[in-house]
């Protein structure tokens, strides 16, 4: 290159690269390298998001196994004493801890492993962090408190259903509340 073909208006110049490049040593840049994509729209590296009906269904399955864990905890811990309200405690408390604790450490829930999902941090590579997946389940947190937590619980779900079928990368509400988490087939 002389400098008379020096052109800052040419793409690629002003990033200190060269033309059109955009890492280091010349090579062109690897799909979505250095950027993420905005909310609403496909990663650059083309994983398929999970659908309404998988996530339903995984929810389900990890729902009925933390229910049935909580019924029992509250029949042997608290036996007589006030059943439904200490179920609703330790379904709240025990959900949120379950599937903060999966995402993070194996970026699915059991279920959602059976149904071949999983859940991606914003950059759509990575698991979510700690504080991600702990935004991303907040709504869980509701089923604590006592009558009204319930229907809250159910709003929310409602909500998040809505949001997921109407986005083209099938992101919740809470997905979007988290920083842009997704689920993904794998």
């Amino acid at each position: 290159m002389s400098t008379g073909d020096f052109d800052p208006n040419r793409p690629g110049y002003g990033q200190g690269y060269g033309p059109g490049y955009g890492q280091p040593g010349g090579y062109p840049p690897a799909p979505g390298w250095g950027q993420q994509p905005p909310w609403g729209q496909q990663p650059a590296w083309g994983q398929k998001p999970g659908g309404l009906g998988r996530r339903f269904g995984a929810r389900l399955l990890d729902g009925l196994l933390v229910g049935f864990v909580a019924v029992l905890l509250s029949w042997f811990v608290f036996s007589d004493d006030y059943p439904f309200l200490v179920t609703g405690l330790f379904s709240g408390v025990l959900t949120y801890g379950y599937f903060v604790l999966f995402e993070v450490t194996s970026g699915a829930t059991p279920a959602k492993r059976l149904l071949g999902l999983a859940v991606r941090g914003p950059d759509g590579v990575s698991k979510p962090t700690a504080a991600e997946s702990a935004k991303r389940n907040a709504f869980t947190v509701l089923a604590v408190i006592p009558y009204l937590g319930g229907l809250l619980a159910f709003v929310a779900y409602v909500v998040i259903a809505v949001t997921i079928s109407g986005s083209p990368t099938k992101q919740g509400k809470h997905d979007e509340f988290a920083g842009g988490t997704r689920v993904v087939r794998d």
